[in-house]
């Protein structure tokens, strides 16, 4: 008894040393279960290296999850379909199946508010997550505004290298505010580095004839569309405004 004792201890020992981390925690139930089940040596090595992979696979998905950065957690499960857009409607299940993602093409989801662009950008980034890619949700705002500062403290090149490391990078709320010329450039510049080669989701309330409210110069406007829309999937979300439903429905309950 005092032999297996040892023995047990330098197994949690080693595991530590080589950061197993649940075969340290679980090792003395593992070995309950086994002799309770009747295990044989095969079958226990396995179950106990099958939950160590299986933990550290979700934990894997959770970090990447957690530092794309979303704003909130929203699964394709969770949207309703009859509820999106038709045009929506004909290409999620496309979408869904990340082909964009592995081809490196462009996701632009373009219409007016509430009709569910970033619920379907976010859903798409946690399935992609899921499936091992590595994301960066950000706004457009924000985006130009990390880019300045990054110029500023002369580190933008590095950014761009880790930049080029994401597989997928959403860039939210394009077109709500007008980027100055220094923003548009470095907006520009960093999303041409991306094309045909990594993915890019956009979410806009502007129509492309619009786009150049928010450049301001006529050549950087068209050469954005073209980088962009080349080879994309441009889904219309022009529709009915979900907030507008869900308040109706919730002023109904007051009656």
């Amino acid at each position: 008894m005092e032999a297996r004792s040892s023995f047990i201890k330098e197994i949690k020992n080693y595991a530590e040393e080589m950061k197993l981390s649940v075969i340290k925690s679980d090792i003395d139930v593992a070995i309950e279960d086994a002799t309770a089940n009747n295990f044989s040596y095969d079958e226990f090595l396995y179950r106990l290296l099958q939950k160590e992979c299986d933990i550290r696979k979700y934990n894997l998905t959770q970090s990447r999850i957690r530092i794309a950065n979303f704003p909130y957690k929203k699964y394709l499960e969770d949207i309703s379909i009859k509820d999106l857009p038709s045009d929506a409607q004909l290409k999620l299940k496309h979408l869904s199946s990340l082909k964009f993602i592995k081809d490196g093409q462009n996701v632009i989801l373009s219409g007016n508010c509430g009709t569910g662009k970033t619920h379907i950008a976010i859903a798409l980034g946690i399935k992609a997550c899921l499936d091992g890619y590595k994301v960066l949700f950000t706004t457009v705002p924000l985006f130009i505004t990390q880019l300045k500062e990054l110029k500023s403290n002369k580190s933008l090149r590095a950014y761009q290298s880790k930049l080029s490391k994401y597989d997928l990078v959403i860039l939210d709320e394009f077109g709500y505010i007008s980027a100055d010329k220094e923003g548009a450039e470095l907006l520009f510049t960093h999303i041409s580095l991306r094309a045909g080669q990594k993915s890019t989701i956009i979410t806009t309330n502007l129509s492309f004839d619009r786009w150049g409210e928010i450049f301001g110069d006529p050549v950087m406007t068209a050469a954005m569309t073209d980088r962009l829309t080349h080879k994309s999937y441009v889904v219309n979300m022009n529709g009915n405004s979900y907030r507008v439903k869900e308040t109706k429905a919730w002023l109904d309950t007051l009656n």
